[in-house]
């Protein structure tokens, strides 16, 4: 009876995980820039080599309206906001390790605001990550970068395939 238990539990645990999965659309960076943005992308911003204190300007991209309200699972790496010595609870997701301190940063439909109440492990964070909530097309800046969407995070775990 135990082992009947036991298997049982596992198979709610599985099922559990493919739900959260299943329920989650997996996103690409590249679902959050609309078409005719990829087609003809703009300019890059002009850096200003004579001033060498001189920041270039963020690009800014549109939103994909359609993706307001979407429930997905995206990848990419966090640049902390707010949080403590063990946790973040609001972060930027980009694309790639580095954006955001090097400038200019990513165009603003290539930063995700997160809000993560439930805070993730900083130990956690300096690798690729899964990141899962609702999506929305409300921007949110602060003093580093600003971001064209924003998403009510549920889950953070470390990107595997």
């Amino acid at each position: 009876m135990k082992l009947i238990h036991t298997f049982l539990g596992l198979v709610l645990l599985a099922l559990a995980g493919t739900t959260l999965a299943n329920e989650y659309q997996l996103t690409d960076w590249n679902d959050l820039i609309p078409l005719e943005e990829q087609l003809n992308p703009p300019p890059i911003p002009a850096v200003d080599h004579e001033d060498e204190f001189a920041i270039p300007p963020q690009p800014v991209g549109k939103v994909v309206p359609a993706m307001n309200g979407k429930k997905i699972r995206l990848p990419g790496f966090v640049v902390p906001l707010e949080g403590d010595s063990e946790t973040i609870t609001q972060f930027f997701l980009v694309p790639f390790f580095g954006a955001c301190i090097h400038v200019p940063p990513p165009p603003t439909n290539q930063i995700v605001y997160v809000n993560y109440p439930k805070g993730a492990k900083v130990d956690d964070l300096w690798d690729a990550v899964w990141v899962a909530g609702t999506l929305s097309t409300v921007s949110a800046s602060n003093d580093i970068a600003d971001a064209a969407y924003s998403l009510e995070g549920v889950s953070v775990e470390p990107y595997d395939l």
